[in-house]
């Protein structure tokens, strides 16, 4: 897989990035070199490699699950502008 130069305008554009017209022709080998090396990591067989946390084995510490709601309702709803039984109320964005 290999972009253009529309696609590096297009990406450039999607992350609000001012890219000249100079400087295009750069990120489009920087983006495909990027691309050639994922494609590359395709190659590399996974099969029965478990998942790891971190490269040097550990243990995760673990917590007794309890649930609680913090009982900070009060203080966090202080910060709205506007609340109803207990609730933010926020503006209606779906019909």
């Amino acid at each position: 897989m290999s972009v253009d130069l529309k696609a590096v305008r297009r990406i450039a554009h999607l992350a609000r990035i001012e890219v000249t017209e100079a400087e295009t022709p750069h990120l489009q080998s920087e983006i495909n070199a990027i691309l050639k090396f994922v494609e590359a990591l395709d190659a590399v067989d996974v099969d029965g490699v478990e998942p790891m946390t971190s490269v040097i084995p550990m243990r995760l510490p673990m917590r007794e699950d309890v649930v609680t709601d913090g009982g900070i309702a009060p203080l966090v709803l202080a910060n709205a502008p506007v609340t109803e039984d207990g609730f933010f109320v926020v503006p209606k964005v779906i019909e």
